[in-house]
């Protein structure tokens, strides 16, 4: 069970997804099986030796070898066309992974002002403790990038789509910045998912994912992954063996099974967020749409040629400012008021004071993240629902 995505087969998105990284047991069950099991039992003393100093394959302990989450990090390998994966709790502790394994005292990083609240504040509270400093950029700001390199980069993170703006940094571009200064290039591509975006494809030596969102699709689990080449991939594993911010056996079968939809979902969360942005573009009451897929989105022809598709996400400004977004949250009776994005359900959210409440005022103006913003995670639901949901608190600013 240790092949990973590079000896895939060449199968499209939709077949990987659905067989990719399955292995049978001697019972040859068809769904693939779930191993919620603590350790591993050996046939003679020499078998376990051998084990544990990694001479013969097989399994140990499931704190780092586990067959379910073997067979997700395969699949989810190979979507991503990816040398190998390395499978976390979630999708924070993938990032602190990443970072631990990869940075050392001293080292910098380079990242997109545009980002998860919570990895703003793993990088500004934490790696500061170990001596690990960043420089923020605007995402879109090619020429940013390469003016914040110092002598000591040795990261470029950046997050595209970003959360909540849907800002789309040039993957490409960013890369070469990136190697030429000596550094690597991480890309949480959460929003996009492999469905619609291959970062490795484009440049990127590293992949991060929150496997809690789009990637399991219906908000029953936490999970994270690392994926890249398989010498980067040992580092973080040997880190994921030592400090332990494992994926469960149930965790990593629920999201196996997940993936077999992935790519249905993605079109369909596509299909009804372009509709509904464009609904939203003719509210008086919104003064502003977010949304890749439409023509006045700052990046819509790098979004054009880097996505697939434009994503399930959206975010819109309303008129009135933090009274108003909140007049509009609480007059929904279908969309769920939550966080969590990438759901089947719809969600809807007041950034400014959830998901990036604990990043300075400061930093949320430059990240254009104001009082009036509300960010929408376009489910699976019909889209004449969803806009008929909205209009009733829409329809209380007018």
């Amino acid at each position: 069970m240790q092949q990973q995505g590079a000896g895939t087969p060449d199968w499209d998105d939709e077949t990987l997804a659905i067989r990719a990284g399955t292995e049978r047991s001697p019972f040859g069950e068809h769904s693939e099986a779930m191993y919620p099991t603590s350790s591993y039992v050996f046939t003679s003393a020499a078998e376990a030796a051998a084990r544990f100093a990694e001479v013969e394959p097989g399994y140990t302990y499931s704190r780092f070898t586990n067959p379910s989450v073997t067979m997700f990090e395969n699949r989810l390998a190979a979507l991503e066309g990816a040398e190998r994966c390395v499978a976390t709790a979630s999708g924070m502790s993938a990032i602190n992974a990443l970072c631990m394994a990869l940075l050392k005292q001293g080292d910098h990083i380079v990242a997109s002002q545009s980002l998860f609240g919570s990895t703003i504040g793993l990088f500004n509270n934490i790696l500061s403790r170990f001596g690990i400093s960043v420089s923020y950029v605007p995402l879109s700001e090619t020429a940013a990038w390469r003016d914040a390199v110092q002598p000591n980069t040795r990261l470029f993170f950046m997050e595209t789509p970003s959360n909540p703006l849907t800002e789309v940094g040039d993957i490409r571009a960013v890369a070469e910045i990136a190697h030429q200064a000596g550094a690597l290039l991480a890309v949480d591509n959460c929003f996009a998912t492999p469905i619609l975006q291959k970062p490795l494809q484009m440049g990127a030596d590293l992949v991060v994912h929150s496997a809690t969102k789009y990637l399991d699709g219906q908000g029953r689990v936490l999970g994270g992954a690392v994926l890249g080449k398989a010498d980067l991939m040992q580092q973080v594993f040997l880190y994921l063996r030592t400090a332990g911010p494992t994926l469960s056996a149930f965790n990593a079968w629920v999201l196996l099974k997940a993936l077999e939809t992935l790519p249905l979902r993605m079109e369909r969360h596509c299909r009804n967020a372009a509709e509904l942005a464009a609904w939203l573009q003719a509210q008086s009451a919104v003064k502003r749409v977010f949304y890749p897929g439409l023509p006045d989105h700052p990046q819509h022809e790098l979004a054009s040629a880097q996505l697939a598709l434009p994503g399930g996400m959206l975010s819109f400004v309303v008129v009135g400012g933090r009274e108003a977004a909140w007049q509009v949250i609480d007059a929904c009776q279908l969309i769920s008021i939550t966080g969590n994005l990438g759901d089947s359900r719809s969600t809807i959210t007041h950034p400014a004071t959830t998901t990036h409440f604990r990043i300075s005022p400061e930093a949320r103006e430059l990240a254009g993240i104001g009082e009036g913003l509300l960010r929408v995670s376009v489910g699976l639901e019909s889209v004449q629902d969803l806009q008929a949901d909205l209009a009733r608190g829409l329809a209380r600013l007018a």
